[in-house]
């Protein structure tokens, strides 16, 4: 009787030692799941945003952050000069910049709108 008793707990102890493991699935899973849907993608768009800002060149036009729409004048390493207006120019950071608009060359006057 007494050795069924020692073989009953030495295979409750092994199977508490599985348990503390096996409680760590979840958890696993669930960041592998994050990774895949959150902060993957978050990496890739970031990454394709700094590609967009280091690619940015004078007559570009583009939409800050702010949503102003820009023609940029010039630029270094931390800001850019985008002109809004005739004779308007600002100065923002490029990190600032949402989005780089198709074609470089500004839009014409039409007669009829612009006065």
């Amino acid at each position: 009787m007494i050795n069924t008793a020692f073989a009953m707990g030495q295979s409750g102890a092994q199977g508490g030692q599985a348990g503390g493991f096996t409680a760590f699935v979840p958890l696993i899973l669930m960041f592998v799941i994050f990774y895949f849907l959150l902060i993957r993608p978050q990496q890739k768009k970031a990454k394709e945003h700094q590609n967009m800002i280091n690619s940015l060149k004078k007559g570009d036009r583009v939409i800050t952050s702010g949503g102003i729409h820009g023609t940029i004048v010039s630029l270094d390493e931390t800001t850019i000069n985008l002109e809004i207006s005739d004779n308007v120019k600002i100065k923002i950071n490029r990190g600032n910049v949402g989005t780089a608009l198709q074609g470089s060359t500004p839009r014409k006057k039409d007669k009829k709108t612009d006065k």
